[in-house]
């Protein structure tokens, strides 16, 4: 399962093609021959015009879908090797996802959505409570804990989510359209705190947006087309 990528670099993605078939001869090509390298504590921005796989290709990355060739190394395992249920169990202890639907539990306070990628993976009630309460005074919502979602601003319900995806401190961060719901103005908080989170954790964060604002804050910027990184 283990291979010998260099300690550098996190994710390694080789010659990965995704095909949807679409009905009788009719194939959709989603990614094409797709090679990538993200190095640890990295903040990558992936962009391109709507349908050209910039979703398709962080989900096919981070396990949520099997890509149909190729090679996905995420710190130093490879995925493709995994079953499903293998996959499932790294993606929950390895990985962060934060949405743009923000994917929140409603009838769960913000405290208890927080607790639950820890709860999951068998870390004590006590002990999830602890970190929860912790990493969700990093996102500025020390006096918030006790708010169920439909209390919250939205850019507040992403802070959440940020704290979700953060607790159990993950391998990687993976953001679709993290921005994608919020006005400007708090679009630009949401980014400048994962930016700062990074700057103080180091962690990596490999985001899809449409937003050439959020993309030029990141430290790097992947531009696709028909299914091909170009840039």
């Amino acid at each position: 399962m283990t291979t010998s990528s260099t300690l550098k670099e996190i994710v390694t993605v080789k010659q990965l093609n995704k095909f949807f078939n679409q009905g009788l001869d009719n194939e959709v090509h989603a990614l094409k021959e797709v090679n990538l390298e993200v190095t640890k504590g990295e903040v990558i921005s992936i962009m391109g015009p709507s349908g050209c796989g910039k979703t398709t290709l962080l989900n096919c990355i981070s396990g949520i879908d099997a890509a149909t060739s190729g090679e996905v190394v995420i710190d130093g395992n490879n995925i493709q090797e995994m079953n499903d249920r293998k996959k499932t169990k790294y993606r929950a202890s390895k990985m962060g996802f934060i949405f743009q639907t923000f994917n929140l539990i409603p009838v769960l306070s913000a405290l208890e959505n927080v607790e639950m990628p820890l709860l999951i993976t068998k870390v004590s009630t006590s002990e999830a409570r602890e970190r929860a309460k912790a990493m969700l005074e990093l996102v500025g919502l020390k006096d918030r804990m006790d708010h169920k979602p439909n209390e919250l601003s939205g850019g507040q319900r992403q802070r959440v989510t940020i704290a979700r995806a953060l607790v159990h401190n993950p391998a990687i961060i993976w953001a679709d359209e993290p921005t994608g719901n919020l006005d400007t103005k708090t679009a630009n908080e949401i980014i400048d705190l994962m930016l700062q989170i990074n700057r103080d954790r180091k962690d990596t964060f490999v985001m899809v947006t449409h937003d050439p604002a959020v993309a030029q804050k990141t430290h790097r910027t992947l531009r696709m087309d028909s299914g091909r990184v170009v840039v």
